[in-house]
């Protein structure tokens, strides 16, 4: 019997076939800290909304060039893991003074504008 970590990248994998990205890699560990940090700062269902929409920017930002891949990637979860984390002490009242960012992607930053 498989793991749920072995279940998790043959998934992985066989989706990434699907859509013909054989050669993306994605760190599934990473993303599902995101989907955690979305579940326990707004509400469980934004786990899944937060993925596909930090995916869907990564992918914008690759596809037009803006930044390979990795950086695509990285940046649009950093900027999904702070706007969770802004939700959730904002909710609390709370100040949350998210990290600085030093890459430039395009991905939007929490305030709206391209990442620098």
């Amino acid at each position: 019997m498989k793991s749920q970590d072995e279940t998790l990248e043959e998934w992985c994998r066989l989706l990434l076939r699907a859509f013909e990205l054989e050669d993306v890699e994605v760190d599934v560990n990473e993303v599902l800290s995101l989907a955690g940090i979305a579940a326990h700062s707004v509400v469980r269902p934004a786990a899944p909304l937060t993925t596909f929409i930090a995916g869907f920017a990564a992918g914008l930002a690759s596809g037009s060039g803006q930044a390979p891949d990795a950086t695509s990637m990285r940046a649009a979860m950093d900027v999904a893991r702070s706007v969770s984390k802004a939700y959730s002490a904002d909710e609390a009242g709370e100040d949350y003074v998210p990290p600085a960012s030093g890459t430039a992607t395009g991905v939007a930053t929490p305030s709206g504008t391209p990442g620098e």
